[in-house]
């Protein structure tokens, strides 16, 4: 049951024509955020056009491997020994997201996992579009002290009950998305639909092996699955300079990435692009910030960076900082 404060949105008489049927907000617990790693637990909540909830399901998955970070997640071998695989519950999801707007709390991960698991159990995720609450709550200018899903959470009155359970965690979020559906809509707010491009094919080999067989390249993609370079849209946000230790990250600010990551490249760009931040292909005076987890290198950004003064972070750092990117300058 929703409190007085998330109740008081009142839905619009006048709902704008362009919005989507129904949506599918998600929760997914993992083994960890790299490329291999693995669904533990999956949530849906089922919203009808306007954000009232239809049903909700739940179920466990075994990884058929260790579980991560059980302290966070509290799944432990013992606990996923007897689950199902994904392969065996990938048609039930199926039809909780088919048709519907993939709607997550930072988007662009959950996506990127269940876009994976899909691809290891051979079949297409039914989805084509998702929606980030974080940047939903950033286009409504929320006055969220930062974008934590408890942050947001308790903006509307929602009670968190059990934090990285996907089940509450999928509550949660489906009822604070409600109210902010809803203030959209009365205030006329485009909503950022993100594409969802489906993997084709999936391994989890070595990525060295893949590069010898395909003659050459990087990454855990079969050949058949790589991704052609996207032409991203333009940062809507100036570049307010470089960014500087200890401060956040702000809208608009150019980063640059050298060598390889454990976070999917494409990954970690779309998560700074939906931040506001502009993602530079190369590194000049302007960059505001380069990403490596080896700064060491003699790469050509690195070298740049050394020249032009430019700070460096390495991919964790990054993490961190991508939870909470400062506005713009209005």
């Amino acid at each position: 049951m929703l409190d007085d404060q998330t109740t008081a949105v009142s839905s619009p008489t006048s709902w704008p024509s362009a919005y989507p049927q129904g949506y599918a907000v998600v929760d997914v617990e993992t083994t960890g955020l790299a490329r291999d790693d693995r669904i533990i637990s999956a949530a849906v909540y089922r919203l009808d056009a306007r954000g009232e909830v239809e049903d909700h399901w739940y179920t466990l998955v075994n990884p058929e491997r260790d579980p991560g970070p059980v302290w966070i997640h509290g799944l432990t071998s013992d606990v996923l020994e007897g689950a199902p695989l994904f392969e065996d519950i990938a048609e039930e999801f199926s039809t909780r997201l088919e048709g519907r707007v993939l709607v997550a709390h930072n988007a662009v991960f959950d996506w990127q996992m269940i876009a994976r698991e899909y691809a290891r159990a051979r079949r297409e995720a039914p989805v084509r579009q998702r929606l980030c609450t974080i940047v939903l709550s950033k286009e409504l200018r929320l006055p969220l002290p930062n974008h934590k899903l408890a942050t947001l959470a308790a903006h509307f009155g929602v009670v968190q009950r059990r934090a990285h359970h996907a089940l509450d965690d999928a509550r949660v979020l489906a009822e604070a998305f409600r109210p902010s559906l809803l203030a959209a809509a009365a205030e006329g707010v485009r909503l950022p639909l993100h594409e969802c491009r489906p993997l084709t094919e999936w391994t989890d080999r070595p990525a060295a092996v893949i590069g010898q067989q395909a003659g050459g390249g990087y990454g855990s993609y079969r050949p058949t699955s790589w991704r052609p370079a996207r032409k991203r849209p333009a940062c809507p946000y100036p570049n307010p300079g470089r960014y500087e230790d200890g401060k956040p990250l702000k809208q608009g600010m150019r980063v640059a990435f050298s060598g390889d990551t454990s976070i999917e490249r494409d990954l970690l760009e779309d998560r700074a692009v939906e931040a506001g931040l502009h993602i530079a292909t190369s590194l000049s005076r302007l960059t505001s910030l380069l990403v490596t987890n080896d700064p060491d290198s003699g790469t050509s950004k690195v070298v740049k960076a050394r020249q032009f003064g430019t700070p460096v972070v390495d991919e964790a750092a990054f993490g961190q900082l991508l939870r909470d990117v400062a506005d713009a300058d209005g």
